[in-house]
């Protein structure tokens, strides 16, 4: 059992109390020009879903790592992409796998034995085909992109697993941009936010701000944010309004009760997000709604692209737009927000939330994550391709092949 004082854990009861009935005074009805305010419409009728033109691309990424007792260390990560159109997923590769349609990027280097080898990592990753043009794209040294410099980010396996990994994820997002097959008016979906601790937010905002330009619109969603906490007395207080008083008088097109749902969106006050990333400097940038001072190109709001029953929060989700689309005259300190925009972006995503097995969340942002996340049984598969590769070149007795990899945790 493990020696937690009461006092401890009391305290944090305490807190999640605290967050739980914090009362920011949103209020639930009022004035429509106001992005702050609840903004609520019907969901799309599950018949129309997959009725759109649109392609919906959703990207994600993963890292794993072990090391051994004798001091041999394996790592890798992966990004990749999938797409959507008419509801069927498109295939983005080049083989002939008729199940994995999705396109992902792999490190050939995976094995560490000291620090020559994290170096070797980095400098693969920036010659990996998307990171190169990513670099190109911003047309400066890789040094001058990223917040932190190479010795920084290789001082640990899993510092430089995780940079390569976002990095990656970044320069799929022009990859897919600058696919011929690409168009206007069509969706890239990140999980997480549109910001970076990694690369720095004058060369973000010029990816947004392109992407803006050719009228393709990139949402970063999650349901795992500090800003949910903060948000759960609104929450509690907006879905008793949808299901109890606008629900009964609201004009559905559809006369099916069990299919007659109301979604809701709204941006994220700033008082709601510094008190959800905390409000010295360096959390202040990561929540900033700006393209000066900030981590990024994003615009927080927040939204319940559909209806779960009974499970508190569950259906809010996190969605960070591009702050072009939400503020398009920022450039010029124009704060006006383009609420036609807005209200468009929140209608479609409802065409990805209705699927059973996970109700108010994207289906393509599940399936990115099952197509690149590294599962558990990385250890044993990485491990067992390099061994028979290690018998068939028959250089070393099999007892010595068999201790390469012996984890002495296994013995206890």
């Amino acid at each position: 059992m493990f020696l937690i004082t009461e006092e401890a854990i009391n305290s944090v009861a305490k807190q999640i109390n605290e967050r739980n009935s914090k009362n920011y005074s949103i209020p639930i009805i009022g004035d429509e020009t106001n992005s702050e305010i609840p903004h609520f419409f019907e969901i799309l009728n599950f018949e129309e879903i997959d009725k759109t033109e649109r392609r919906f691309y959703a990207i994600d990424g993963s890292y794993n790592s072990h090391q051994f007792y004798n001091g041999l260390a394996v790592g890798i990560y992966s990004a990749g992409y999938v797409c959507y159109h008419e509801g069927k997923e498109l295939r983005m590769n080049k083989n002939t796998d008729p199940v994995i349609l999705g396109k992902s990027y792999y490190p050939n280097n995976i094995l560490i034995l000291n620090q020559n080898d994290l170096n070797e990592i980095y400098d693969e990753l920036l010659m990996l085909e998307p990171v190169k043009k990513l670099i190109d794209f911003f047309q400066v040294k890789p040094e001058e992109i990223f917040s932190y410099n190479r010795d920084a980010v290789c001082s640990s396996l899993s510092t430089l697993l995780s940079f390569s990994q976002e990095i990656l994820e970044w320069s799929l997002v022009l990859e897919i941009a600058d696919l011929e097959e690409t168009k206007n008016g069509d969706f890239i979906l990140r999980d997480g936010s549109l910001r970076s601790l990694q690369i720095k937010q004058e060369f973000l905002v010029k990816l947004g701000e392109y992407l803006h330009s050719k009228g393709i619109v990139i949402v970063g969603i999650t349901k795992n944010s500090p800003i949910k906490m903060e948000l759960s007395y609104t929450y509690k207080q907006i879905d008793d309004y949808l299901q109890d008083q606008l629900k009964p008088k609201f004009c559905f097109s559809i006369d099916d009760v069990k299919r007659q749902k109301l979604c809701c969106w709204f941006e994220v006050p700033d008082s709601v997000l510094l008190a959800s990333y905390g409000g010295d400097r360096g959390s202040a940038m990561y929540a900033k709604k700006d393209i000066k001072g900030g981590r990024g190109f994003g615009f927080f709001s927040t939204a319940r692209l559909d209806y779960v029953e009974k499970l508190q929060n569950y259906d809010w989700v996190i969605v960070d737009l591009n702050i072009f689309d939400a503020m398009p005259n920022i450039k010029i300190k124009n704060p006006n927000r383009d609420l036609d925009k807005l209200k468009v972006i929140f209608k479609e995503l409802t065409r990805l939330t209705q699927e059973h097995y996970i109700l108010g969340y994207p289906y393509p942002l599940v399936e990115a994550h099952n197509f690149v996340t590294l599962k558990k049984d990385f250890k044993e598969e990485i491990i067992k391709r390099v061994k028979s590769a290690l018998y068939s070149e028959q250089r070393l007795d099999n007892v010595d092949i068999e201790n390469l990899f012996l984890d002495i945790h296994d013995k206890f």
